[in-house]
């Protein structure tokens, strides 16, 4: 082992621990690290338990052996999602971000300390990885107490990993993520807590809970936006896949949102009925069925699920934003499987996996099958909204790992039902066409929207913030917004189109709208939205809908395309809803009006609080049809 840990070139605060833990592992493969998740025993169910004080041995989680993969569970509802507020930042460089210290009027020093002193007292393992991926990334380990196997198995299925075997003199990581979980209690009120603690030559992220979300997830996406803050260039909050219709055309499309927004959604196959229909939407008040007619669905080749890396290295001169994966697994909900045949390609997939994989939140049977639409049962008795695996990249079918030239932007934003005696934000019609200078305005409002399975929250509208990654940001809100505003201005042949999800005004849609508009995008190809085809939206952050939509010769109803011709809603409800929305674009983008800000994008905003035209935005920066 002295041999393996004189390839790492260690902090003396971290080589500190290492010189004075009970002992310290280095699993060289997964299956090590699997097999890890077991405790010294192997059993096929172990219960993840830590001494606190005052609380005495406290189960944290329980980790199930099933055929299929390594289960692992929480017993509190509250550990079953990501707590959106969990992220602190505890240095004295820029940050909007609340810190540790004016929270807790303390210095994290004192609490770094303690997790320093803890972890000296365990058994640790270490996971090298590659935070976003192995050619444009940047070295990082987790240290863990080695009872958190299962933790360690997830991060590195989620992110690059590396085998020590594999290492050469030299590894100096950039991010290191303390796992430290009694500390939730002792100190955060049982909350979970990350705090980041951005030193000059290396990102510690303190992780003080076992659920994956925040930290071997999100905390390396806060790595990523630290690290591109200082080199120029951002990872935006997107799936992406490449398109190709029936008819052989091909386009990529990346898709942008809050949790929730219907990222991973965008890389699966249209869902249809059993007799193979589609359901376009339910009428929420009469319970009637839409249906379209889509025979020949596009072929899918997802490119990036979650995490979409915009290194300034990997631009060229296409005028389109160029993006890679910056994960190497995907942290899939499972909450749209609820029954055999759903989604039958990754069924397959998870059911029988080349080698076991890691689930969360999912029920459990020591060596059974876990099968993806059995989710554990919260308190309430009904099923778990945030059921995870993490798939790796190498399992997802057709999976394109080349660099991608992005053709179109979409953002998508959960809507809740709309109607004329209860008007909500749900008036966005099937997909609307963006001006490049509206589409930054929402990516900086990012509304979080309704109902959302990802997180603990209401049902309140509130924002993500820049670019719907603003909860894993640790710097200025303004800067994002600067990088952001960067990719548009040169990302000039890259076209913008907004998208509901779950309703569109009466009707619950889930996730259709844009599967249609995907199929009907990419059967357009490079054509361009004519004007004649765009009419203005009746609320113009909203930019452009369609004037009919048809596809395989089957034109879809325009009330879809337009909420305020369903008798449901009309001019009354659609406008109050309108309102709702355009006051919360008031809200927040108030908070960018700084000296900091693009004089660009001064301008962008103040063409929004003067109550532009579409026309006016498109003046600013030219819109592509």
């Amino acid at each position: 082992m002295k041999e393996l840990l004189q390839k790492f070139n260690f902090s003396k605060e971290l080589q500190a621990i290492l010189d004075s833990c009970k002992s310290v592992v280095i699993p060289a493969t997964k299956e090590e690290l699997l097999a890890l998740s077991f405790g010294p025993e192997g059993g096929n169910d172990y219960e993840v338990r830590y001494d606190v004080e005052g609380k005495g041995s406290v189960l944290e989680a329980t980790v199930t052996r099933c055929r299929n993969g390594v289960i692992g569970n929480y017993p509190e509802d509250y550990m079953r999602r990501r707590d959106p507020d969990c992220n602190l930042v505890s240095d004295e460089k820029e940050s909007d971000k609340p810190r540790y210290q004016d929270l807790y009027k303390k210095d994290f020093s004192e609490l770094r300390d303690a997790t320093f002193e803890w972890l000296k007292k365990q058994d640790l393992f270490i996971v090298p990885f590659m935070a976003g991926g192995r050619e444009y990334g940047y070295p990082a380990i987790l240290l863990a107490p080695v009872n958190a196997g299962f933790f360690g198995a997830a991060l590195a299925d989620l992110q690059e990993f590396v085998s020590v075997n594999d290492i050469e003199s030299g590894f100096e990581p950039k991010a290191v993520v303390y796992l430290a979980p009694p500390f939730r209690h002792t100190h955060f009120d049982g909350k979970q807590v990350v705090v980041h603690n951005r030193l000059d030559d290396v990102h510690e992220v303190f992780s003080y809970n076992l659920y994956p979300g925040p930290s071997a997830k999100k905390g390396i996406y806060s790595v990523l936006l630290n690290i591109g803050e200082r080199e120029g260039w951002t990872t935006c909050h997107a799936s992406t896949v490449k398109v190709i219709t029936p008819y052989d055309n091909e386009i990529v499309i990346m898709h942008e949102g809050a949790s929730g927004g219907g990222k991973s959604e965008m890389t699966e196959n249209i869902h249809r009925e059993l007799d193979g229909k589609v359901v376009l939407g339910v009428n929420t008040l009469t319970k009637e069925k839409t249906y379209i007619e889509l025979v020949d669905a596009c072929e899918l080749r997802p490119i990036t699920d979650d995490m979409a890396l915009c290194h300034t290295d990997m631009q060229n001169e296409s005028h389109k934003l160029v993006v890679k994966d910056a994960e190497d697994g995907w942290f899939l909900r499972l909450d749209n499987i609820k029954k055999y045949g759903d989604s039958p390609q990754l069924e397959s997939i998870l059911i029988q996996p080349p080698r076991p994989l890691v689930y969360i939140n999912m029920q459990a049977i020591e060596k059974a099958t876990c099968l993806p639409w059995e989710h554990i049962i919260d308190s309430d008795g009904k099923p778990c909204p945030n059921p995870r695996v993490i798939l790796p990249r190498e399992y997802v079918q057709n999976v394109v790992s080349e660099l991608a030239e992005v053709d179109i932007r979409s953002f998508g934003v959960r809507t809740p039902p709309c109607t004329k005696e209860n008007p909500s934000y749900g008036v966005i019609g099937l997909f609307h066409v963006l001006p490049p200078a509206l589409a930054w305005l929402w990516r900086l409002v990012a509304p979080r929207g309704y109902n959302n399975p990802s997180i603990n929250s209401t049902n309140k509208m509130t924002s993500e913030g820049v670019g719907s990654y603003w909860p894993f940001a640790t710097g200025k809100m303004v800067t994002q917004a600067n990088l952001l505003l960067n990719q548009v201005k040169h990302s000039t042949h890259t076209r913008y189109v907004l998208i509901p999800n779950q309703h569109i005004g009466v009707y619950e849609v889930g996730f259709m709208p844009q599967w249609v508009a995907r199929e009907y995008i990419a059967r357009r190809g490079g054509a361009k939205f004519k004007p004649e085809q765009l009419v203005e939206a009746r609320c113009n952050i909203l930019g452009y809908c369609q004037e009919s939509i048809r596809i395989d010769g089957r034109y879809i109803r325009q009330d879809f395309l337009r909420p305020e011709l369903q008798a449901e809603v009309g001019i009354e409800g659609y406008d109050k809803g309108a309102k709702l929305l355009v006051d919360f674009f008031k809200e927040e983008l108030v908070k960018f009006k700084t000296d900091d800000l693009d004089p660009l994008g001064r301008e962008i905003i103040d063409c929004f609080f003067n109550n532009g035209s579409l026309e006016d935005y498109g003046d600013i920066l030219p819109m592509r049809y």
